[in-house]
């Protein structure tokens, strides 16, 4: 009966495949089990912001370029987009592709 052959392992010459015992296997694993990262949960959680959180000390870091010429709001969606991206106007109003 053949051994179930792992594609993802790093390969070995078939002499230290043969020499695999069960209780080096289980060694093996166990060691594996014991490299795996411990991550604090409060430095994880300091990386995320929750919604409603104070922004007031924060500082706006890209910069803001005044609407063109050639541009509409939609009046829909109020997003700002080039005047190829409307379909018309509905009741004297742009709106979008998007939103019509």
């Amino acid at each position: 009966m053949s051994k179930p052959i792992d594609y993802d392992a790093p390969r070995r010459p078939p002499a230290e495949i043969d020499d695999d015992r069960l209780d080096v296997l289980e060694v093996r694993g166990k060691s594996a089990h014991a490299a795996a990262v411990d991550l604090d949960e409060a430095e994880a959680a300091e990386r995320f912001e929750l919604p409603g959180a104070d922004l007031s000390a924060e500082e706006l870091t890209v910069p803001v370029v005044p609407m063109q010429a050639d541009e509409l709001r939609c009046t829909r969606c109020f997003l700002v987009q080039h005047r190829s991206s409307f379909t018309g106007r509905v009741d004297g109003t742009a709106v979008c592709r998007d939103c019509s």
